[in-house]
């Protein structure tokens, strides 16, 4: 399906702890460049005017503030560590504003997490408390199309370790973080994407991330118009690394659309 119009806003690109680390002097920790400041990883995209979520991170108040975010239709979940999940429940607002649940998709290696730490919140669950945030939890199969709102979304399996998390791709635009790894089939499924997110981690190697090496290395073998790194850590500085990469690859940073 062609979108009208497609935008991400990277409402975070941060590592699992954030930068600056707590009581930590390194250079990128103490930077002035308001490009190293990360918060948790997560992002916005906007297909006509819809507005996906992709992960809750602990900090998602505060980005749905710096960013001016107004309404969410939809959660697509990659994977369930905390800091995917933890800002999920700061959705109640939404819920208030908009005055009805929120969809929210996992595949079923963490649907079970979700129904552990949000069951509270499931929608058809009867309550009294008016300000609990309400959702309703979806089943997501790996290497499928889904429809939002008569909007395809595409999901694969990735490998992230030895765990297991969920990509996205909306048209000419995907989204992969937390990935170790991205298999041939996956590849041939990224064919042809104007703009591709990937996770890369550090320089040096990690065996749960990719290394920005790495994610160098599959960003050229997909061939995107313009691709963008996020869920970087400290020893990731930008204005350092972000030259360094080849024409067309960026790191992305908090609060950038595109």
């Amino acid at each position: 399906m062609k979108f009208m119009t497609i935008e991400i806003t990277f409402l975070g690109t941060g590592t699992s702890q954030g930068i600056p680390l707590i009581a930590c002097d390194c250079p990128v920790c103490r930077s002035d460049d308001p490009r190293d400041r990360r918060t948790r990883t997560s992002a916005m995209v906007t297909l006509d005017g819809l507005n996906i979520l992709i992960d809750a991170s602990p900090e998602l108040r505060l980005q749905c503030l710096e960013n001016d975010i107004r309404r969410i239709d939809a959660c697509l979940i990659t994977h369930t560590h905390a800091d995917h999940i933890f800002g999920l429940d700061d959705l109640r607002r939404f819920n208030q504003m908009q005055g009805a649940p929120i969809p929210v998709y996992a595949s079923i290696h963490h649907r079970g997490v979700l129904d552990k730490v949000f069951g509270y919140a499931q929608a058809d669950i009867k309550t009294n408390n008016p300000d609990l945030p309400q959702f309703i939890f979806h089943t997501l199969e790996p290497n499928s199309t889904i429809s939002l709102s008569g909007h395809e979304v595409q999901t694969f399996c990735l490998p992230h370790g030895n765990d297991m998390v969920l990509g996205y791709r909306f048209g000419p635009l995907a989204y992969c973080t937390d990935i170790s790894d991205i298999p041939d089939d996956v590849i041939d499924r990224l064919w042809g994407l104007d703009t591709l997110v990937l996770g890369a981690l550090r320089p040096k190697p990690h065996p749960k991330h990719l290394s920005i090496e790495q994610a160098v290395d599959f960003a050229l073998r997909i061939g995107a118009r313009q691709t963008w790194f996020v869920h970087l850590s400290h020893q990731v500085s930008h204005h350092h690394y972000d030259k360094l990469l080849p024409e067309n690859i960026h790191l992305a940073y908090d609060g950038l659309k595109v």
